[in-house]
C-alpha cells in the first residue's frame, strides 16, 4: 500500500483533511517537520474529526530522520508537484511507492524533488491557477494509486 508523505505542512486543516482521507483508505500517514503547527492543533484535530485513532501516523522532525526510516522499508519517492515530468494519472504506481507532497506555500524543497524516482504533476486546464489545495491534490494522487493497484473495492 503506498504511503501519503506531508513534507513541511503549514496549515492545520489541510493536514487534519489529508489524516481523514489516510483513516478513510488505511494508508499510512507521515508527516515531516518542521510543521507550520503543533500535533495537538485544535484545527488539525477538528479537520480530522473522530478519526485520529484510526490514522496509522508517523511524525519525523526532519528530513534526514524520514529518510532514514525510508531506508528501513524501501519504496520510491514519487513527487508531487507543479514541476512534474508527466501526468500522475499516466504513472505506474507501486504498492511501496512513497507520495510525497510540500507545503502548501512553496511545495517540495528542491532537495527533495531531486532525490524522487519521478515527479509527476496534476495537470491544471488553466494556466492562471497555479495548483490544488493540498488536501485534494494529497486524495487524487492517493486516489490514483489506489485505482491502478486494485485497492478501491
Amino acid at each position: 500500500m503506498p504511503s501519503v508523505v506531508l513534507v513541511n505542512p503549514q496549515i492545520p486543516p489541510n493536514t487534519g483533511n489529508i489524516a481523514r482521507t489516510c483513516a478513510a483508505t488505511c494508508t499510512p500517514l507521515h508527516l515531516v517537520g518542521p510543521l507550520g503547527f503543533e500535533i495537538s492543533d485544535r484545527y488539525l484535530k477538528r479537520a480530522g474529526l473522530d478519526y485520529w485513532k484510526y490514522v496509522d501516523l508517523y511524525y519525523h522532525s526532519d528530513l534526514q530522520a524520514f529518510q532514514r526510516s525510508h531506508a528501513q522499508q524501501g519504496g520510491r519517492w514519487i513527487g508531487f508537484s507543479t514541476s512534474g515530468l508527466c501526468s500522475y494519472t499516466k504513472f505506474q504506481y507501486r504498492d511501496d511507492d512513497w507520495l510525497l507532497f510540500g507545503c502548501e506555500t512553496t511545495g517540495l524543497p528542491a532537495n527533495v524533488l531531486a532525490a524522487c524516482h519521478t515527479v509527476v504533476k496534476i495537470p491544471m486546464a488553466q494556466p492562471s491557477v497555479r495548483s490544488l489545495n493540498l488536501s485534494v491534490s494529497a486524495a487524487l494522487g492517493l486516489f490514483e494509486a489506489r485505482r491502478q493497484l486494485g485497492l478501491l473495492d
